[in-house]
């Protein structure tokens, strides 16, 4: 490419949705696409081992590793923020987990005003991501290209964690992307043949071929380039070198919840008081771009087990990781499939609720501080995670410099029924693994620390719990005075700009957000198709970048 190289439309993050968005819009010989990505191609062996996670996640691997300002709702702490920084972004080193969210999650986007994002609308566009090897029926999906199945090498503790929940009086739940999410059952992972299925796995990978597909990786977007309100081209770094590429149709902004607004604001395109701060030209006043940023609060709690199927630090669960290492690589299988979180639960912390409140999860290894401390000998760990959290953060500028994290504040636990929920989350947690399977392997909590009033449970939970890395919201879709984006995903008042990524969720979803944001990658490309079909049919004035 040259320096001003001309594309119809520009992707720019190579994420769950952008690599869905330039995939699909490159099925057409007519159009060109380039897909930039500011980290490096996704050919990490520890991406595609599914263990791999174990090593990615706390460490600097392919990963962002942002951090929030100070919580005060974590008495005062830093949460940690790990983001993919490669092809395929969070989907290369997230946990795997295929949950797409309650219907009424979705309903309720579209009684915020946006309409055909119901239950009903999106159902469609999951289906026709999925090929499920396990489940074949209305809900699901057989011939996408995301690979969903169960685990290939399951650990039984999985089972005993399903075997616990109904002991203790919940219902087990077969499918979690079924006619019901609520219950315990074993988790849908993205993989396939024993390895992840990223996006980028699933929709580069396969038409790396095509000739109007252009990937461009460590490149590092820094500002977005208008002609009056149009956006026609962007500004990035590639390997040191400052490049502009020219869109004729359209920029697709797929940089994430913290990287999408942050590119914005750095363009000029936010509020104009945040942009004054750093002397950035005010192209476009949007007063929603970094705000409503929500997130999943998640707390971990850990026991001592004597079971050597758990993963462990021994000398035998060493030796038991390099034999995995062994079968892993010759045959797919083994311990190092696993994603470590292999059940979950969906809880209803009250009776009159419509949806749960709270998951649970099981990962069959103990640990604290997102991997970054572990604990000698073999145990499991007990999450309970937040799902419809009331504290809202926002995201802003540190500097003017694009290579500058941003100011991340999710504001976690500030609103007081968030904390209430968590506490009922925990007594949970105490719930199922009092039950007699759990009690008849004799588990020994890690904590010394008193955790009987809710008072203490509540100190613990602020000093341990931080983010299950599912930020959304803060370039929001919606038709209100805060909302960034239109039902059809183009940035209000902006002609050629959309942005197509979590960020655009007006409300989080009750469980991981892959599934979700793959699927508004599905739906963007969708409403890219249809606008380029009605310009070419002459029947909207054309509006495209004609170079000078």
């Amino acid at each position: 490419m040259n320096e001003h190289t001309l594309f119809d439309y520009i992707v720019i993050g190579g994420g769950a949705a952008g690599c869905v968005v330039a995939s699909r819009l490159s099925e057409d010989p007519e159009v060109s696409v380039c897909l930039l990505e500011a980290g490096g191609p996704d050919t990490n062996p520890l991406v595609h081992m599914p263990a791999g996670v174990a090593a990615i996640v706390p460490t600097s691997i392919n990963n962002w590793q942002y951090q929030t300002v100070a919580q005060t709702g974590l008495n005062g702490r830093i949460g940690y923020q790990p983001r993919g920084k490669t092809l395929g972004g969070s989907s290369s080193i997230n946990a795997m987990a295929y949950h797409r969210g309650h219907p009424e999650d979705f309903d309720r986007w579209a009684a915020l005003g946006n309409p055909g994002w119901g239950y009903q609308e999106v159902l469609p566009f999951f289906k026709r991501a999925e090929h499920n090897e396990n489940f074949k029926d209305s809900l699901h999906g057989q011939n996408g290209p995301l690979n969903v199945r169960f685990h290939t090498s399951p650990n039984p503790f999985g089972e005993k964690f399903v075997e616990a929940g109904v002991q203790a009086g919940y219902p087990p739940c077969p499918d979690q992307n079924g006619p019901t999410m609520e219950g315990f059952g074993r988790v849908q992972v993205m993989q396939i043949n024993g390895q992840r299925c990223s996006a980028a796995r699933a929709y580069l990978t396969p038409n790396r071929g095509r000739e109007n597909l252009h990937i461009e990786t460590h490149a590092h977007a820094t500002r977005l380039l208008f002609q009056g309100k149009r956006a026609i081209g962007v500004e990035f770094v590639q390997n040191g070198v400052k490049r502009e590429l020219r869109a004729r149709h359209e920029l697709i902004v797929s940089s994430g919840a913290f990287n999408s607004p942050q590119l914005l604001l750095l363009s000029g395109v936010g509020p104009a008081c945040e942009l004054e701060k750093f002397n950035i030209p005010l192209v476009h006043e949007l007063p929603g771009v970094g705000q409503n940023l929500v997130d999943h609060i998640d707390y971990v709690h850990s026991y001592r087990i004597n079971a050597r199927t758990l993963v462990g630090l021994s000398l035998v669960g060493v030796w038991d990781l390099i034999k995995a290492g062994f079968n892993y690589f010759r045959h797919r299988s083994g311990m190092l499939t696993s994603n470590f979180a292999e059940s979950c639960a969906f809880i209803k912390t009250s009776p009159e609720l419509s949806q749960a409140d709270i998951e649970l999860a099981l990962t069959v290894v103990m640990f604290a501080d997102h991997g970054r401390k572990l604990y000698r000998g073999h145990g499991q760990s007990v999450h309970a995670c937040l799902l419809h959290p009331k504290s809202i953060g926002q995201l802003t500028l540190a500097s003017a410099d694009p290579m500058a994290a941003p100011l991340i504040d999710p504001a976690f636990l500030t609103h007081p029924d968030d904390i209430r929920v968590m506490v009922e989350g925990y007594k949970i947690i105490r719930k199922v693994m009092a039950t007699p399977v759990f009690q008849a392997l004799k588990p020994r909590d890690v904590l010394d620390t008193p955790m009987e009033t809710d008072a203490e449970i509540e100190h613990v939970i602020r000093n341990r719990a931080d983010t299950l890395y599912h930020p959304v919201g803060t370039c929001k879709m919606g038709v209100d005075p805060m909302a960034v984006v239109d039902p059809r995903l183009m940035v209000h008042g902006l002609e050629g700009l959309r942005v197509v990524d979590a960020s655009i969720m007006p409300t989080i979803i009750g469980c991981s957000t892959t599934a979700a944001t793959i699927m508004i990658g599905e739906k963007a490309a969708d409403f890219i198709r249809e606008d380029l079909a009605a310009w070419r049919k002459g029947l909207e004035p054309s509006v495209r970048y004609q170079p000078a």
